[in-house]
Protein backbone atom coordinates (compact mmCIF):
# COMPACT_ATOMS: atom_id res chain seq x y z
CA UNK A 1 0.00 0.00 0.00
CA UNK A 2 1.60 3.60 0.47
CA UNK A 3 2.75 4.31 3.92
CA UNK A 4 4.33 7.40 3.59
CA UNK A 5 7.56 9.06 5.86
CA UNK A 6 7.93 6.41 8.25
CA UNK A 7 10.02 3.43 8.36
CA UNK A 8 8.15 -0.11 8.09
CA UNK A 9 8.53 -2.41 10.75
CA UNK A 10 10.79 -5.24 9.89
CA UNK A 11 9.43 -8.61 9.68
CA UNK A 12 10.82 -12.21 10.47
CA UNK A 13 12.08 -13.83 7.16
CA UNK A 14 9.40 -16.80 6.11
CA UNK A 15 10.77 -20.21 6.38
CA UNK A 16 11.85 -21.36 2.50
CA UNK A 17 9.16 -22.50 0.11
CA UNK A 18 6.37 -20.40 2.05
CA UNK A 19 4.62 -17.60 1.78
CA UNK A 20 5.35 -14.64 4.41
CA UNK A 21 1.37 -14.24 4.18
CA UNK A 22 0.24 -18.03 5.00
CA UNK A 23 2.69 -17.69 7.61
CA UNK A 24 1.70 -14.83 9.36
CA UNK A 25 -1.95 -15.91 8.83
CA UNK A 26 -1.33 -19.84 10.36
CA UNK A 27 1.24 -18.69 12.98
CA UNK A 28 0.24 -19.18 16.73
CA UNK A 29 -0.56 -15.89 18.81
CA UNK A 30 0.80 -17.69 21.87
CA UNK A 31 3.11 -19.91 22.74
CA UNK A 32 3.70 -23.83 23.60
CA UNK A 33 4.81 -23.07 27.55
CA UNK A 34 2.42 -20.28 27.94
CA UNK A 35 -0.58 -22.24 26.77
CA UNK A 36 0.58 -25.34 28.49
CA UNK A 37 1.20 -22.97 31.90
CA UNK A 38 -2.23 -21.38 31.12
CA UNK A 39 -4.41 -24.91 30.60
CA UNK A 40 -2.87 -26.28 33.95
CA UNK A 41 -3.71 -23.14 36.21
CA UNK A 42 -7.10 -23.42 34.72
CA UNK A 43 -7.51 -27.08 35.32
CA UNK A 44 -6.38 -27.00 38.71
CA UNK A 45 -8.46 -23.96 39.25
CA UNK A 46 -11.97 -25.79 38.24
CA UNK A 47 -10.72 -29.27 39.73
CA UNK A 48 -10.35 -26.93 43.12
CA UNK A 49 -13.67 -25.55 42.89
CA UNK A 50 -15.49 -28.86 42.02
CA UNK A 51 -14.15 -30.20 44.76
CA UNK A 52 -15.31 -27.62 47.32
CA UNK A 53 -18.35 -27.42 45.65
CA UNK A 54 -19.12 -31.25 45.55
CA UNK A 55 -21.66 -33.48 43.79
CA UNK A 56 -24.07 -30.87 43.92
CA UNK A 57 -22.68 -28.69 41.25
CA UNK A 58 -19.91 -30.43 39.43
CA UNK A 59 -17.65 -27.73 37.88
CA UNK A 60 -15.36 -29.81 35.73
CA UNK A 61 -17.54 -29.90 32.37
CA UNK A 62 -17.23 -26.39 32.00
CA UNK A 63 -13.55 -27.31 30.77
CA UNK A 64 -15.33 -27.64 27.44
CA UNK A 65 -14.93 -24.19 26.83
CA UNK A 66 -10.96 -24.21 26.69
CA UNK A 67 -11.04 -25.34 23.18
CA UNK A 68 -13.05 -22.95 21.87
CA UNK A 69 -11.03 -20.51 23.27
CA UNK A 70 -8.07 -21.90 21.85
CA UNK A 71 -9.92 -22.01 18.48
CA UNK A 72 -9.77 -18.25 18.11
CA UNK A 73 -5.92 -18.05 19.15
CA UNK A 74 -3.88 -21.09 18.78
CA UNK A 75 -2.94 -23.35 15.77
CA UNK A 76 -4.58 -26.86 14.83
CA UNK A 77 -1.97 -28.25 16.92
CA UNK A 78 -2.07 -26.45 20.10
CA UNK A 79 -6.20 -26.54 20.08
CA UNK A 80 -5.84 -30.25 19.55
CA UNK A 81 -3.77 -30.31 22.34
CA UNK A 82 -5.95 -28.64 24.54
CA UNK A 83 -8.76 -31.08 23.22
CA UNK A 84 -6.93 -33.88 24.48
CA UNK A 85 -6.40 -33.10 27.56
CA UNK A 86 -9.79 -31.48 28.27
CA UNK A 87 -11.03 -34.76 27.47
CA UNK A 88 -8.54 -36.62 29.60
CA UNK A 89 -9.38 -34.62 32.34
CA UNK A 90 -12.94 -34.37 31.78
CA UNK A 91 -13.27 -38.47 31.66
CA UNK A 92 -10.60 -39.20 34.11
CA UNK A 93 -13.08 -37.35 36.89
CA UNK A 94 -16.24 -38.85 35.66
CA UNK A 95 -15.09 -42.28 35.57
CA UNK A 96 -13.23 -41.53 39.01
CA UNK A 97 -16.83 -39.95 40.28
CA UNK A 98 -18.33 -43.22 39.40
CA UNK A 99 -21.15 -41.87 39.07
CA UNK A 100 -24.73 -43.45 36.77
CA UNK A 101 -23.35 -45.22 33.54
CA UNK A 102 -26.22 -43.31 30.99
CA UNK A 103 -24.62 -39.37 32.83
CA UNK A 104 -20.95 -40.68 32.75
CA UNK A 105 -22.38 -41.42 28.57
CA UNK A 106 -23.43 -38.89 27.66
CA UNK A 107 -20.91 -36.25 29.34
CA UNK A 108 -17.80 -38.23 28.24
CA UNK A 109 -20.07 -38.18 24.67
CA UNK A 110 -20.67 -34.24 25.03
CA UNK A 111 -16.77 -33.88 26.02
CA UNK A 112 -15.04 -35.23 22.85
CA UNK A 113 -17.86 -33.39 20.66
CA UNK A 114 -17.39 -30.25 21.97
CA UNK A 115 -13.45 -30.39 21.60
CA UNK A 116 -13.47 -31.87 18.16
CA UNK A 117 -15.81 -29.01 17.08
CA UNK A 118 -13.21 -26.61 18.55
CA UNK A 119 -10.53 -27.96 16.58
CA UNK A 120 -12.52 -28.07 13.31
CA UNK A 121 -13.28 -24.32 13.85
CA UNK A 122 -10.02 -23.43 14.45
CA UNK A 123 -8.76 -25.21 11.30
CA UNK A 124 -11.63 -23.05 9.55
CA UNK A 125 -10.57 -20.03 10.76
CA UNK A 126 -7.14 -20.50 9.42
CA UNK A 127 -7.88 -21.64 6.42
CA UNK A 128 -9.66 -18.30 5.86
CA UNK A 129 -7.16 -16.23 6.92
CA UNK A 130 -4.43 -18.41 4.78
CA UNK A 131 -6.67 -17.28 1.91
CA UNK A 132 -7.07 -13.84 3.09
CA UNK A 133 -3.14 -13.59 3.39
CA UNK A 134 -3.00 -15.07 -0.37
CA UNK A 135 -5.27 -12.46 -1.12
CA UNK A 136 -3.58 -9.46 0.22
CA UNK A 137 0.01 -10.99 -1.12
CA UNK A 138 -2.03 -10.89 -4.87
CA UNK A 139 -3.08 -7.24 -3.55
CA UNK A 140 0.36 -6.20 -2.91
CA UNK A 141 1.89 -7.61 -6.61
CA UNK A 142 -0.90 -5.83 -8.56
CA UNK A 143 -0.40 -2.53 -6.70
CA UNK A 144 3.27 -2.66 -7.10
CA UNK A 145 2.65 -3.14 -10.87
CA UNK A 146 0.32 -0.22 -10.82
CA UNK A 147 2.00 2.38 -8.84
CA UNK A 148 5.93 2.45 -8.52
CA UNK A 149 7.57 2.45 -4.46
CA UNK A 150 8.41 5.79 -3.44
CA UNK A 151 11.01 7.36 -3.18
CA UNK A 152 11.77 7.74 -6.96
CA UNK A 153 15.17 9.30 -7.77
CA UNK A 154 15.92 10.61 -11.33
CA UNK A 155 18.54 13.11 -12.83
CA UNK A 156 16.57 15.75 -12.29
CA UNK A 157 14.01 15.58 -9.74
CA UNK A 158 13.63 13.32 -5.59
CA UNK A 159 10.30 11.97 -5.42
CA UNK A 160 9.21 11.28 -1.47
CA UNK A 161 5.18 10.63 -1.45
CA UNK A 162 2.16 9.81 0.72
CA UNK A 163 -0.62 7.19 -0.63
CA UNK A 164 -3.34 6.19 1.24
CA UNK A 165 -6.66 4.62 -0.28
CA UNK A 166 -9.95 5.79 1.70
CA UNK A 167 -10.92 2.05 2.04
CA UNK A 168 -8.18 0.77 4.56
CA UNK A 169 -8.92 -3.13 3.03
CA UNK A 170 -7.29 -2.20 -0.47
CA UNK A 171 -3.78 -1.38 -1.75
CA UNK A 172 -4.62 0.87 -4.50
CA UNK A 173 -7.35 3.12 -4.73
CA UNK A 174 -8.76 6.01 -7.05
CA UNK A 175 -5.34 8.01 -7.06
CA UNK A 176 -2.38 7.64 -9.09
CA UNK A 177 1.34 9.16 -9.76
CA UNK A 178 4.10 8.33 -11.59
CA UNK A 179 7.27 9.61 -11.84
CA UNK A 180 9.50 8.56 -15.31
CA UNK A 181 12.92 9.58 -16.65
CA UNK A 182 12.63 10.05 -20.30
CA UNK A 183 14.97 11.84 -22.92
CA UNK A 184 13.19 15.21 -22.46
CA UNK A 185 14.03 15.54 -18.29
CA UNK A 186 11.68 14.24 -16.05
CA UNK A 187 7.92 13.65 -16.02
CA UNK A 188 5.37 13.44 -13.33
CA UNK A 189 1.57 12.81 -13.16
CA UNK A 190 -0.57 13.32 -10.63
CA UNK A 191 -3.73 12.37 -10.78
CA UNK A 192 -7.72 11.29 -9.23
CA UNK A 193 -9.82 9.10 -10.92
CA UNK A 194 -13.57 9.64 -10.52
CA UNK A 195 -15.17 7.68 -7.73
CA UNK A 196 -13.08 5.30 -5.28
CA UNK A 197 -11.60 1.78 -4.61
CA UNK A 198 -11.38 -1.03 -7.01
CA UNK A 199 -14.02 0.27 -9.53
CA UNK A 200 -11.89 3.21 -10.30
CA UNK A 201 -8.48 1.06 -10.95
CA UNK A 202 -9.38 0.26 -14.84
CA UNK A 203 -9.30 4.06 -15.60
CA UNK A 204 -6.55 4.52 -13.33
CA UNK A 205 -4.11 2.42 -14.83
CA UNK A 206 -5.31 3.05 -18.68
CA UNK A 207 -3.79 6.30 -17.60
CA UNK A 208 -0.97 5.04 -16.12
CA UNK A 209 0.23 2.94 -18.77
CA UNK A 210 -0.59 5.78 -21.49
CA UNK A 211 1.75 8.25 -19.61
CA UNK A 212 4.86 5.39 -18.91
CA UNK A 213 4.85 5.45 -22.70
CA UNK A 214 4.56 8.83 -24.08
CA UNK A 215 6.42 10.34 -21.36
CA UNK A 216 9.26 8.68 -22.40
CA UNK A 217 7.83 9.13 -26.38
CA UNK A 218 6.86 12.84 -26.62
CA UNK A 219 8.75 16.18 -26.03
CA UNK A 220 5.76 18.09 -25.75
CA UNK A 221 4.29 17.37 -22.78
CA UNK A 222 0.73 18.51 -24.22
CA UNK A 223 1.37 15.26 -26.49
CA UNK A 224 1.64 13.52 -23.60
CA UNK A 225 -1.77 14.19 -22.45
CA UNK A 226 -3.25 13.93 -25.25
CA UNK A 227 -2.04 10.91 -25.49
CA UNK A 228 -3.95 10.44 -21.52
CA UNK A 229 -7.24 11.50 -23.22
CA UNK A 230 -7.05 9.04 -25.97
CA UNK A 231 -5.95 6.00 -23.57
CA UNK A 232 -8.98 7.16 -20.77
CA UNK A 233 -11.57 7.33 -23.71
CA UNK A 234 -11.02 3.91 -25.30
CA UNK A 235 -11.10 2.42 -21.62
CA UNK A 236 -14.68 4.43 -21.26
CA UNK A 237 -15.38 2.72 -25.03
CA UNK A 238 -14.54 -0.64 -23.59
CA UNK A 239 -16.40 0.23 -20.17
CA UNK A 240 -19.43 1.10 -22.01
CA UNK A 241 -19.19 -2.20 -23.76
CA UNK A 242 -18.87 -4.35 -20.57
CA UNK A 243 -21.70 -2.40 -18.88
CA UNK A 244 -19.21 0.01 -16.21
CA UNK A 245 -19.81 3.23 -15.64
CA UNK A 246 -17.34 5.47 -17.54
CA UNK A 247 -14.77 7.65 -15.26
CA UNK A 248 -12.92 10.80 -15.99
CA UNK A 249 -9.39 11.83 -14.57
CA UNK A 250 -8.17 14.69 -12.81
CA UNK A 251 -4.14 15.05 -13.75
CA UNK A 252 -1.89 17.25 -13.33
CA UNK A 253 1.45 16.85 -15.98
CA UNK A 254 5.16 18.03 -14.80
CA UNK A 255 8.07 18.35 -16.67
CA UNK A 256 11.25 19.17 -15.02
CA UNK A 257 14.48 18.99 -17.48
CA UNK A 258 16.87 20.91 -14.70
CA UNK A 259 16.26 23.97 -14.91
CA UNK A 260 15.26 27.08 -13.31
CA UNK A 261 11.51 26.66 -14.18
CA UNK A 262 8.67 23.47 -14.82
CA UNK A 263 6.24 22.99 -17.48
CA UNK A 264 2.61 21.78 -16.43
CA UNK A 265 -0.10 20.69 -18.39
CA UNK A 266 -3.74 21.06 -15.84
CA UNK A 267 -6.39 18.50 -16.90
CA UNK A 268 -8.79 19.46 -14.13
CA UNK A 269 -6.64 19.36 -11.51
CA UNK A 270 -5.95 21.32 -8.33
CA UNK A 271 -3.05 23.55 -8.33
CA UNK A 272 0.58 22.65 -6.92
CA UNK A 273 1.79 23.99 -3.61
CA UNK A 274 5.75 25.93 -3.98
CA UNK A 275 7.47 25.58 -0.59
CA UNK A 276 10.30 27.91 -0.74
CA UNK A 277 12.72 29.60 1.58
CA UNK A 278 10.19 28.42 5.00
CA UNK A 279 6.79 29.63 2.98
CA UNK A 280 4.33 27.99 1.16
CA UNK A 281 2.39 29.61 -1.76
CA UNK A 282 0.14 28.14 -4.50
CA UNK A 283 1.27 27.77 -8.02
CA UNK A 284 -0.69 30.47 -10.04
CA UNK A 285 -1.93 28.49 -13.21
CA UNK A 286 -3.38 30.46 -15.40
CA UNK A 287 -4.66 27.27 -18.10
CA UNK A 288 -6.79 24.56 -16.59
CA UNK A 289 -8.31 22.05 -19.31
CA UNK A 290 -11.17 19.76 -18.97
CA UNK A 291 -9.99 16.09 -16.96
CA UNK A 292 -9.17 13.53 -19.13
CA UNK A 293 -11.62 11.65 -20.90
CA UNK A 294 -13.35 14.62 -21.69
CA UNK A 295 -11.84 16.79 -24.03
CA UNK A 296 -14.76 16.33 -26.73
CA UNK A 297 -16.58 18.47 -24.52
CA UNK A 298 -14.56 21.19 -24.74
CA UNK A 299 -13.29 22.96 -27.93
CA UNK A 300 -9.76 24.05 -26.64
CA UNK A 301 -6.41 22.10 -26.78
CA UNK A 302 -4.34 21.61 -24.37
CA UNK A 303 -1.57 24.00 -23.82
CA UNK A 304 2.07 24.06 -21.99
CA UNK A 305 2.42 26.76 -19.07
CA UNK A 306 5.95 27.25 -17.23
CA UNK A 307 6.78 28.61 -13.89
CA UNK A 308 9.75 28.82 -11.90
CA UNK A 309 11.10 25.92 -10.40
CA UNK A 310 13.93 27.47 -8.03
CA UNK A 311 17.03 25.49 -6.95
CA UNK A 312 16.01 24.38 -3.00
CA UNK A 313 12.22 24.96 -3.66
CA UNK A 314 10.00 21.40 -2.85
CA UNK A 315 7.11 21.45 -5.19
CA UNK A 316 3.84 19.50 -3.62
CA UNK A 317 1.23 18.54 -5.58
CA UNK A 318 -1.49 16.44 -4.05
CA UNK A 319 -5.33 15.15 -4.74
CA UNK A 320 -8.38 16.55 -3.49
CA UNK A 321 -8.55 13.54 -0.32
CA UNK A 322 -5.44 16.50 1.49
CA UNK A 323 -7.91 19.39 0.79
CA UNK A 324 -10.96 17.65 2.24
CA UNK A 325 -9.75 17.22 5.35
CA UNK A 326 -8.12 21.08 5.54
CA UNK A 327 -4.14 19.64 5.63
CA UNK A 328 -1.61 22.31 5.00
CA UNK A 329 1.57 19.77 5.53
CA UNK A 330 4.22 19.11 8.04
CA UNK A 331 4.26 15.47 8.56
CA UNK A 332 1.72 14.94 6.47
CA UNK A 333 0.45 11.48 7.12
CA UNK A 334 0.18 12.39 11.35
CA UNK A 335 -1.79 15.72 10.81
CA UNK A 336 -3.78 14.34 8.28
CA UNK A 337 -4.79 11.68 10.80
CA UNK A 338 -5.31 14.83 13.24
CA UNK A 339 -6.91 17.09 11.23
CA UNK A 340 -9.68 14.37 10.06
CA UNK A 341 -10.25 12.56 12.97
CA UNK A 342 -9.02 9.55 11.47
CA UNK A 343 -12.04 9.77 9.33
CA UNK A 344 -11.30 10.47 5.33
CA UNK A 345 -13.95 10.95 2.37
CA UNK A 346 -11.50 10.22 -0.48
CA UNK A 347 -8.10 8.60 -1.04
CA UNK A 348 -4.82 10.39 -0.50
CA UNK A 349 -2.31 11.22 -2.88
CA UNK A 350 0.80 13.60 -2.48
CA UNK A 351 4.30 13.62 -4.35
CA UNK A 352 6.95 16.18 -2.81
CA UNK A 353 9.82 17.03 -5.68
CA UNK A 354 12.55 18.63 -4.62
CA UNK A 355 15.05 19.72 -7.29
CA UNK A 356 18.35 17.90 -7.76
CA UNK A 357 21.79 19.99 -8.26
CA UNK A 358 23.30 19.68 -11.46
CA UNK A 359 26.03 17.31 -11.98
CA UNK A 360 24.41 14.25 -9.65
CA UNK A 361 24.30 11.84 -12.28
CA UNK A 362 21.77 9.41 -13.20
CA UNK A 363 18.99 7.87 -11.40
CA UNK A 364 19.93 6.43 -8.04
CA UNK A 365 18.80 3.83 -5.38
CA UNK A 366 17.99 6.14 -2.35
CA UNK A 367 19.94 4.60 0.45
CA UNK A 368 17.22 4.93 2.37
CA UNK A 369 14.84 3.06 1.30
CA UNK A 370 10.75 4.12 2.16
CA UNK A 371 12.06 5.40 5.12
CA UNK A 372 11.29 9.06 3.92
CA UNK A 373 9.36 8.76 1.08
CA UNK A 374 7.19 5.63 1.44
CA UNK A 375 5.43 2.97 -0.25
CA UNK A 376 1.98 2.00 -0.81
Amino acid sequence: MVKGLRRPAARRPALPGTDPGEAAAGAARIGNWALALWLVLLTAAVVALDALTGTDLPLIPLLVVLPALASVFCTVRQTTGVACWVTLVVVGSRIAAAGAFWDVFFLIGFTVLACALGVVVCAARIRHATQVARLRSAAVALQRQILRPLPVVTRQLRAQGLYEPIEEDRFVGGDIYEVVQSPHGTRVIIGDVQGKGLPAIGAGFAALGAFREAAYREEDLAAVADALEDAVVRHNAFSAETGEAERFVTALLLGFDGGDEAAVVNCGHLPPRMLYDGTASRVALRLTSVPLGMAELSGEARAVERFAFPLGATLMVFTDGVTEARELLRVLQADLQEFSGGVRRDDVAVLLLSRRPEGCGGPATDPAGPADGGSV
